[in-house]
């Protein structure tokens, strides 16, 4: 009979050989749940795997002509008409408002993402149950910043026409500095989705990527006029358009990509790319065989605005 220390041995030499034989096995379905997960960056969560969405409204950051950020934009002033806007999903801050729908694409561009589309932001603020509200079917006081002060009529009064409603009026940057309008992101905990996406209901409206402009999800004063919780929809303005009450939040990845480049290739599935720290579209164009031109085409960005980290690109065959 072998001794003590030579069956140890033995035993030793039978757990690896057993070892080699398990991981196809044992590790496979880990790994399928792995990659039906897409890897989202910072400050985003995966919906069902099949997209990431920013966990909390976007604000703003100014960067310089390499992408470098300046300054925080002021959430309380729309941004001027040839500044480099970057949107960032971080808990904590005041979202930025004064925002038209072409400004908030333009900002999800720079930041690697793009707007989500009617069904993303519908699927997200939803989640699994297909509920009214991101926690529920039904409407519970005190989850979601929707029972807020009027701005207007705090600064107004009972007093009419353009000079409470005019373009001006709705963007006078002291509107959302009053006490009981907007909030900073995640400060209502419960307003979250099962996923982590916080303030899909109230806070501030929501831009969508809809080509005829649309936002969801109601602000802080109303949530029930045109819809109830996430079917809010208001559709009643144009993609420049921009008041106190609009934000916006950004999406990566999923169906939108792959319809975004559809036809521009006969030859299979289009390729994507995720831009690494120090890479540049040049280097990115030669190492697949592609132009400058055909990427920026196939990913619907600017080839003069720079690109990010983390930045999703299309590469066409």
């Amino acid at each position: 009979m072998p001794s003590a220390p030579r069956q140890l041995a033995i035993l030793s030499l039978a757990a690896v050989a057993m070892a080699a034989l398990l991981p196809e096995a044992a590790l496979l379905p880990a790994a399928e749940a792995a990659a039906k997960k897409p890897a989202c960056p910072a400050g985003m969560v995966s919906v069902g795997g099949r997209f990431c969405i920013d966990a909390f409204e976007a604000s703003l950051d100014v960067t310089d002509a390499k992408g470098r950020t300046l300054r925080k934009h002021s959430p309380y002033t729309t941004p001027v008409a040839d500044a480099r806007i970057v949107a960032r999903s971080r808990r904590g801050a005041v979202p930025q408002a004064h925002i038209s729908q072409e400004q908030a694409a333009a900002a999800c561009e720079s930041a690697g993402k793009r707007l989500c589309t009617d069904d993303e932001w519908l699927t997200a603020c939803r989640g699994k149950s297909g509920g009214a509200y991101p926690y529920g079917g039904e409407h519970e006081t005190g989850r979601c910043n929707d029972k807020g002060v009027s701005p207007l009529r705090t600064l107004h009064g009972a007093a009419e026409g353009l000079e409470v409603f005019g373009i001006e009026a709705m963007n006078d940057p002291r509107l959302n500095q009053i006490a009981g309008t907007v909030a900073k992101t995640g400060q209502f905990k419960k307003c979250k989705t099962p996923a982590g996406a916080f303030d899909m209901v109230g806070n501030l409206h929501e831009w969508t990527a809809d080509a005829g402009g649309t936002f969801r999800g109601g602000y802080y004063l109303d949530t029930e006029i045109n819809g109830a919780g996430c079917d809010y929809v208001t559709k009643a303005h144009n993609t420049k358009y921009r008041d106190y009450s609009i934000g916006f939040r950004c999406c990566r990845g999923g169906k939108a990509v792959a319809k975004a480049s559809s036809g521009k290739s006969k030859s299979g599935p289009a390729r994507t790319h995720v831009v690494e720290s120090g890479q540049t579209l040049s280097g990115i164009a030669q190492r697949y065989g592609s132009s400058v031109d055909s990427i920026c085409e196939a990913s619907g960005i600017d080839k003069k605005a720079p690109i990010v980290p983390g930045q999703e690109l299309v590469i066409p065959d």
